[in-house]
């Protein structure tokens, strides 16, 4: 039986089977890309990637993709930004239920209280808290912006 800290990796493997059988070549295309960003870390790494390391990879990539889309937009590449869209869709399946704005606001507002932050100075604190609950469930830039709104 497979071991199931790597259960992510091994979902994405059988989703890229199933895209390959259903001829659903944009859907198996990015999920190549997922499982050869896993494979470079590991090659990289020396190691085999865990479910919480494959969310981090993932997590990268949807940032990515939406700094790409912003260029897209800024430069008016509409085209290219669709496609960056269709590809995010498609890596997000694989990342847990992305949390509500309140949802967001309640975990910084506890951060805080536990943290005993009072401005900019405790900001890394409020952070290192927040980081592994919001990891691949919200955007952490945004979360971070908050964070320095609630600070100052």
């Amino acid at each position: 039986m497979s071991d199931p800290v790597n259960a992510l990796s091994l979902r994405i493997r059988e989703d890229m089977k199933q895209a390959m059988k259903a001829k659903e070549k944009e859907k198996l295309s990015v999920i190549r890309l997922i499982l050869a960003a896993i494979k470079q870390k590991e090659v990289d790494e020396r190691t085999e990637l865990d479910d919480a390391q494959v969310l981090q990879l993932l997590d990268k990539m949807v940032k990515q993709r939406r700094d790409s889309i912003e260029a897209y937009d800024k430069a008016g590449r509409d085209d290219l930004s669709v496609i960056e869209q269709k590809e995010t869709l498609i890596i997000q399946q694989y990342l847990p239920q992305q949390l509500t704005e309140s949802e967001i606001d309640q975990l910084i507002d506890q951060a805080i209280s536990d943290s005993g932050a009072e401005g900019m100075k405790d900001m890394g604190k409020v952070m290192g808290i927040l980081r592994p609950q919001l990891q691949g469930r919200a955007d952490v830039g945004a979360a971070s912006g908050k964070i320095k709104a609630k600070l100052s």
